[in-house]
């Protein structure tokens, strides 16, 4: 059996023969005549690959009819599949064979050959069922099955990655390069293998890997197997790897937003600390520093804000999600770095600057006159009648909205006394009620006007009760509606956390005017805002933030 060492080049009768001799090469006899044509086996299998990676797999069927039942049986005996770089070529072969697009029964058929056959290289249980065929090569070697497989696995896919980083670097070497259908056929042949730790590497070059391509060479199950794993935890990948695969598919990038909102509406999160966490864990905020990415998500974002009816808990995830976008994007290579226009296109620039400083960026002597800046340019882009459609201005005030920190700030200083009160009540008053239909807005600025003035008229006193505040109250709780009772209650709220006399009335007010779960989320969202504003800046008192603790202690029973 061990004679005729010399074969003719592409001899498939010849290697069939072999292969069908040697079987799972169970004796000794066919285990020496295995190792004997070990080294020209594999010449023959490059170049078969050599021949046929340039063709279609019709036409290398055509060609070679025997190339099925030869591979098929090679991948069968363990001491091929041992040796040196005999399985990646295989598994090469094997990926010429496949139809990316099958057009009749029998391509079908074969591709789903194809894919079990691969899966079984992969496969630990594979060998672990054959142990009794493979026991005596494998203990030859002095392994167990298991570091077999892995040893097997490791050497396959570090033998593939450097091919396919390889291939990347050289993508003008046409004649050397691998096709786009043949790596389509490796990404599939991955997906029932995705949470195989060993995988990984390959994974990561697969993301990466463009090629010549204009069209998406990995397939789409590749793609979104991948990205449910990583969802669910079952891999961890680089985070270049996971932006390169929601740049690449869409779906996949909209299925993490959406994931992301499920989970935060689904937990008790008692901070915007576990808020942000939960966040940067999803490595959203980070790959929003791509703008097409952050376009995307905006988007999404921007939706789920309308079908919530703007509720205040979508909102203060969207103003926390822009606020951990603009760190990423801050410590961004400057060389690297996109402008603020890719990620804002539409929208008026000089009011996006504006808005983008942060108020840490700033010291706390020009916030008034930041908020007047940013007021005065919104006010003449909303009452610019000739270029803002009911289209236009939401589109402006989902721009402001998502910027809320200022919002906040522009409440606590217009309480402070720090500002003048018409230009930040206008401001407010625009984030409440954009719309001035029926002089909505003009209504809302007369009601803000009144609260306003009762409650600085309260200001400096320091033994309150909650009779004092009972026209700002009513105006929350009463039968009938003032026209925006949310931002009444924002300005009750701050009241009483920085006023000197509130913090005696805080307790007794918030209950009051939290009786119903809608007024309970608008103040406890508020809240929470603020208590993380404090603890990154530091500007407020103990006392100020002892309260805040408590308020929040009682809220979180009623949300």
């Amino acid at each position: 059996m061990a004679q005729d060492a010399t074969v003719p080049k592409l001899n498939f009768k010849y290697w069939l023969d072999k292969a069908t001799e040697w079987g799972q090469a169970t004796t000794l006899e066919s285990q020496k005549d295995v190792c004997l044509h070990l080294p020209q086996l594999q010449e023959f299998l490059h170049q078969l690959y050599e021949t046929i990676k340039h063709l279609s797999s019709t036409v290398a069927i055509q060609q070679f009819p025997l190339i099925g039942q030869l591979l098929g049986r090679l991948c069968w005996n363990p001491f091929v599949m041992g040796y040196d770089e005999s399985q990646k070529t295989l598994m090469w072969c094997l990926c010429c064979l496949y139809s990316s697009e099958p057009q009749n029964a029998v391509e079908m058929k074969a591709n789903s050959w194809i894919r079990s056959l691969l899966c079984h290289l992969l496969s630990s249980s594979e060998w672990e069922s054959n142990e009794a065929e493979t026991s005596t090569f494998i203990s030859a070697l002095g392994y167990t099955s298991a570091d077999y497989y892995c040893h097997l696995v490791k050497n396959m896919v570090i033998s593939l990655v450097t091919e396919l980083r390889e291939n990347h670097f050289n993508g003008l070497n046409i004649q050397g390069s691998i096709s786009a259908s043949r790596v389509n056929a490796v990404s599939i042949f991955c997906v029932p293998l995705i949470t195989l730790p060993d995988l990984t590497p390959l994974l990561e070059t697969l993301l990466l890997y463009h090629g010549g391509s204009s069209k998406e060479i990995l397939s789409s199950e590749f793609l979104e197997a991948v990205n449910e794993a990583f969802l669910k935890k079952k891999i961890s990948l680089p985070e270049s790897a996971v932006f390169s695969l929601w740049l690449r598919h869409l779906p996949s990038l909209e299925k993490a937003t959406l994931h992301l909102l499920d989970q935060l509406f689904s937990i008790q999160l008692n901070s915007l600390e576990e808020v942000a966490c939960v966040m940067k864990d999803s490595l959203l905020p980070q790959a929003a520093s791509h703008p097409a990415i952050f376009r995307i998500v905006n988007e999404i974002f921007k939706n789920a804000l309308m079908e919530t009816d703007g509720t205040s808990g979508v909102m203060t995830i969207i103003q926390v999600f822009t606020q951990l976008f603009l760190q990423a994007h801050q410590n961004e290579n400057k060389q690297h770095k996109f402008p603020l226009k890719a990620y804002f296109p539409y929208h008026h620039q000089p009011l996006v600057r504006g808005l983008v400083r942060r108020p840490l960026e700033l010291p706390t002597t020009y916030w008034s006159q930041h908020l007047k800046h940013i007021s005065d340019m919104l006010k003449a882009l909303v009452e610019d009648t000739n270029v803002c459609s009911l289209t236009d201005l939401f589109e402006i005030w989902f721009l402001v909205a998502c910027f809320g920190e200022w919002l906040d700030i522009a409440a606590e200083e217009l309480l402070k006394a720090a500002v003048e009160p018409d230009t930040v009540l206008w401001l407010l008053a625009f984030y409440y009620c954009p719309k001035n239909e029926n002089q909505q807005r003009t209504q809302t600025m007369v009601e803000a006007q009144a609260v306003y003035n009762h409650l600085m008229m309260l200001f400096s006193c320091t033994d309150l009760s909650l009779k004092d505040l009972e026209a700002a109250v009513h105006r929350i709780t009463g039968i009938e509606q003032c026209w925006n009772q949310s931002l009444t209650t924002h300005l009750l709220t701050n009241f009483l956390l920085f006023s000197p006399g509130g913090h005696k009335v805080a307790q007794e007010c918030i209950c009051h005017i939290t009786k119903t779960t809608d007024t309970s989320k608008d103040v406890y969202n508020l809240l929470i805002r603020t208590a993380y504003r404090f603890k990154h800046t530091g500007e407020e008192n103990q006392r100020t933030v002892k309260l805040l603790n408590e308020l929040l202690q009682k809220l979180t029973l009623k949300v």
